[in-house]
Order: C-alpha cells, then sequence, then structure tokens
C-alpha cells in the first residue's frame, strides 16, 4: 500500500524502463525533493536479453533474476500492485487493491504481455510435448531440455510471431544456436530444422537482412515467410501454421515436431489499452522524439508499450531514458522540449556458439553502429559483449541510472546500397 496517495512522479512499471527511469530521475532532480514511486506488481526482475542464453544452455537462468525491492533506488517508493485503470484527465489511476493514487506528472512503461490464448493450444502444450519458449522465464530451461533431447531425425520448429514484440531476432537467435547446439553434437546434418516466420523476410534492415539469409543456409535451417502459428496440438506434436501472404494465402498445414520453440504474439496490457493513453492501436501515444504523451502534457512513456515505431528492445530503452528524464524536469521547470530520440535500437544476434553480429539502427531502418567495425560481421568480441559485458553494464550501470554512452554513428552510410 502507499503511504500517500498523490506523488510529484508516478511510474508504472518496474521493468528495465521503469527502474532506469526512476533512478535516473532520483540522481537528476537537484534541489526538488520529489516525491517518486514505481507501481509494480511483481517481485521478480529479470534481465530478459540472456534467456535466448539460457534456452541455449549458455547462461544460467538464475543470473537472470533479482529481487524488485533491491533494484528501486534509495528515496523511491515500490508500490506492490497492479494499475488497473488510468485517469489522465484527473491525474489519477486505480490500483488491483481498488485504492487511487493521484501524480503531478505520469511516466507509463508497463512492458507487453505474452498473449499465449492468441495461439490456440499454447497455454495448454508448453513446458511438455516438446513445446518451449525463450519468452517466457517459466520455460527458458525447458528450452534447453528440448534441444539436448533431439537425436538424428528430429525435426524442430522455431516460430516468429506478427510484430510488435519483444527483440525482433530473438526467435531466429534460437534457431541458430540449436543448430551450432546439434552441429557441436554431430548430429546437425541429421536434424531437420525450421524457422518458421509471419514477416516477409530475415530482417526489417536489409544490411543485417541478407547476412542472416547467409547464416540460416550455412545451418542448412529451412526458412519459410509469411507462416503464422495459429495452434499447437502438443499431445500429438503437430503445429498449425497459417500462410499471410503470397498465391496460398489463407491457407493451413499442419507439421510434426519433436520441439517447437514458440514466439507468443504480444501486446500492451488491457488497462493501457482500454485507457484514455492509448492511441487506436493499443499503444501509449507518444511523440517519437520527446517521448511526451500526444496530448497530456504531464505524461510520458518509453519502452514497450509505447507507441514509437523503433525496435522494442532493452537498447531502445537505455536511450529513451534520458531524453524522458530530461524533458520531464524542463516540463517541470517550464522550459520547452529539446532532447529527442533517434529511435536508436541493437539486437546483438547470436548466430552461434562465440559469434554475434551486432544490428544496431534508429528509425527508418538506418544502420547506426556504435563500433568502428564492419556491421555485418559477426564477431567473438560481440558475443563477450552479449554473453558478459551487457549484463554486468545492465545491473551495474543502466538500472543505477548512470547515463554516459558511447554515441551511435549516425553518419554511417551502407556500402552495399
Amino acid at each position: 500500500m502507499a503511504d500517500q496517495t498523490k506523488f510529484n512522479v508516478l511510474i508504472i512499471g518496474g521493468g528495465t524502463a521503469g527502474i532506469t527511469v526512476a533512478s535516473s530521475l532520483a540522481k537528476r532532480q537537484g534541489s526538488r525533493k520529489l516525491s517518486i514511486a514505481v507501481v509494480e506488481p511483481q517481485n521478480d526482475h529479470y534481465y530478459q536479453p540472456a534467456l535466448t542464453l539460457v534456452g541455449a544452455g549458455a547462461y544460467s537462468l538464475d543470473k537472470t533474476r533479482r529481487q524488485e525491492g533491491k533494484l528501486v533506488p534509495s528515496g523511491v517508493q515500490w508500490i506492490n500492485s497492479k494499475a488497473t485503470a488510468f485517469d489522465p484527465d484527473n491525474n489519477g489511476i486505480t490500483l488491483d487493491s481498488g485504492e487511487t493514487l493521484g501524480y503531478d506528472y505520469l511516466v507509463v512503461c508497463p512492458g507487453l504481455c505474452l498473449d499465449w490464448d492468441k495461439i490456440e493450444g499454447a497455454a495448454q502444450s508448453l513446458g511438455s510435448n516438446g513445446v518451449c519458449s525463450n519468452y517466457d522465464p517459466r520455460y527458458t530451461e525447458y528450452s534447453w531440455q528440448c534441444l539436448q533431447n533431439l537425436e538424428p531425425g528430429s525435426k524442430a520448429l522455431f516460430t516468429q510471431a506478427p510484430l510488435p514484440f519483444k527483440c525482433p531476432g530473438a526467435p531466429q537467435k534460437m534457431a541458430y544456436l540449436s543448430a551450432d547446439y546439434l552441429r557441436k553434437k554431430g548430429i546437425g546434418a541429421e536434424c531437420d530444422l525450421h524457422f518458421l516466420t509471419h514477416a516477409p523476410g530475415m530482417f526489417a534492415v536489409p544490411l543485417f537482412a541478407k547476412e542472416l539469409v547467409k547464416v540460416a543456409e550455412r545451418h542448412k535451417i529451412n526458412v519459410h515467410f509469411q507462416h503464422n502459428l495459429v495452434a499447437i496440438d502438443g499431445e500429438n506434436r503437430r503445429a498449425t501454421f497459417e500462410v499471410v501472404g503470397g498465391e496460398n494465402s489463407g491457407s493451413r498445414l499442419d507439421i510434426e515436431f519433436d520441439m517447437l520453440h514458440v514466439t507468443p504474439p504480444q501486446s500492451p496490457p488491457a488497462e493501457i489499452k482500454n485507457s484514455p493513453l492509448a492511441n487506436e492501436a493499443g499503444f501509449v501515444d507518444l511523440d517519437q522524439g520527446t517521448m511526451r504523451h500526444t496530448r497530456y502534457g504531464n505524461v510520458f512513456g518509453l519502452g514497450d508499450a509505447g507507441s514509437t515505431p523503433n525496435s522494442k528492445t532493452a537498447a531502445a530503452i537505455r536511450k529513451q531514458s534520458p531524453v524522458v528524464v530530461k524533458n520531464l524536469l524542463k516540463v517541470m521547470d517550464g522550459r520547452s522540449l529539446e532532447d529527442t530520440y533517434d529511435g536508436y535500437a541493437s539486437c546483438p544476434l547470436t548466430t552461434a556458439y562465440g559469434k554475434v553480429l551486432m544490428a544496431e539502427f534508429c528509425y527508418g531502418g538506418k544502420v547506426t553502429p556504435t563500433f568502428p567495425l564492419n556491421p555485418a560481421k559477426e564477431r567473438w568480441s560481440y558475443w563477450w559483449i552479449k554473453a558478459t559485458g551487457l549484463p554486468i553494464f545492465y545491473w551495474h550501470y543502466m538500472l543505477k541510472g548512470r547515463e554516459w554512452f558511447l554515441k551511435h554513428n549516425v553518419d554511417f552510410v551502407d556500402p552495399t546500397q
């Protein structure tokens, strides 16, 4: 329960975005002595970018988890409840307890929900009969178990749902790591691997899409574009896909499997979709530069539930948070907003154990690498950054509200264009 019913700043969501903003705001508030609260119902906080590594046996699930209460910065109150309704016209929210809270300024970043119910039979099948997913911490270790249980002649399917969803590269990363594991085990050539994606291509940014086609070919993964998973029969190990493009659009096909890695459809929480804060698609309606709400001047947002047209990654939040905090403080002081977010996102694409392709880009799919290296080349050094460097950075730098980062190169010119 809250110690008070109104706060200067109320932050909805205590995930990556919420904790980063809370820590940064607490550091930057100066002499203001703001009352700040984070509304978050979950007791565990996960470093989600490492869940793919957990599913491939290259990382421990325990290392991805921290207690939420230990991450909330000093001076910020944690309200261990869920926001169930928003009344921005009266600067208030309602909690699942029925209690109402007021605010002067609101920061909305609740993340996305995993919509398992949009795939018939998914909720009933997960965690057994070879059906797994790295998108849910409850099933990531089962992914590794399923991969280890594959034998010569096994068929493994890796699905990708319609956008938007968290970390667009994660579905194919599991396919590449699985293929590499089976190769190392000596049975890669005897297993039948398939990547089935709703999208018409491998990746939205052409430079990286061309390289990922080569990676899939190298791993002998059969790629099926415009195939959307719509049903799972776990008991009979059968997956049903709908073709969503081309001459066979609308048709369905059943594929049997020994392992099925599922990427669920994802969307903002219902309380966001049904609120005045949402746009027509159900996302928090934000200006893509200032991160301020398009209709409510004392409301900001960031992260996966925001409407900004960037790739939904932790790296995007890392760049969004300073913009939100600086602009929020400017609004408090009656100053104009100048800080803008350019849509930067980063997706370290694990293409094998020890190999990563570092995809960095901003709005419009413009490639914006941080390092002065060929961004289309897989590197071991990027694997170290992915598996070791970034987790340290996340826990001890980003979530602590520290904001100095290497700049990405906005002037990069793709030599292949």
